[in-house]
């Protein structure tokens, strides 16, 4: 994979890593998750705290050489895209039958080691969620895979996504498409970051004070 510079932290790394930024006809900064809009580009670090020190520093006028304006929202429309992107991928999943819901048929999953990742709603019950949770567990212990578990969407999103009216517990299953919706739903989490937002800022900006101090050197 081709190695990008973030401009908060000034390191490289290769772009799945990144999330890339243009400057719109209205010299906005328009967030370009598939990496395909024509012009000029910058990458950023794909964490909200980075996206929002980005915003903050205004380093975008620098990255793009241009005089754009990145809204104060920024941060929160990259995540609206994230998930956007995520349940659409999961979607697709489901239309390829790699995706199960309710209880009884995740843990089936889970038990078999077909599912390669669990999804909770956030309004999930903490019963349903330990049962399933027991489950995961219990493979891990006979020395079978990890199974990850989510928590990132409501059940309203996980239901418009999966054609169900009322989707609290999910699983996805081996296969292109649904290896492809894990790999958007990990993009996503990590996005949001588990440290939280207040330990994140704090480490991007310290990364930033670090990279403006090798630019005066």
């Amino acid at each position: 994979m081709p190695e990008r510079t973030c401009i908060v932290t000034r390191t490289t790394g290769d772009n799945a890593a990144l999330i890339r930024f243009v400057a719109g006809p209205d010299l906005s900064v328009v967030p370009d998750l598939k990496h395909k809009l024509p012009g000029r580009g910058c990458w950023v670090t794909a964490t909200r705290a980075h996206v929002d020190m980005a915003v903050k520093k205004k380093l975008f006028r620098r990255g793009l050489k241009a005089e754009v304006t990145a809204s104060a929202d920024l941060g929160s429309m990259v995540d609206m895209l994230l998930v956007r992107d995520a349940l659409g991928s999961l979607g697709m999943a489901r239309k390829a039958g790699q995706v199960v819901t309710g209880s009884a048929k995740c843990d089936i999953a889970v038990r078999t080691e077909e599912a390669i990742a669990l999804l909770h709603a956030m309004e999930a019950a903490a019963d349903g969620e330990r049962k399933l949770d027991q489950a995961r567990r219990a493979v891990e212990y006979t020395e079978g895979p990890v199974i990850p578990a989510f928590k990132l969407f409501t059940h309203a999103e996980l239901g418009l996504a999966l054609g169900g009216l009322n989707v609290i517990h999910a699983a996805v299953l081996g296969g292109n498409a649904g290896k492809a919706a894990v790999r958007r739903i990990v993009a996503l989490q990590d996005y949001r970051d588990a440290p939280g937002p207040e330990k994140n800022l704090a480490a991007a900006e310290k990364t930033s004070a670090a990279a403006a101090a090798k630019d005066v050197e």
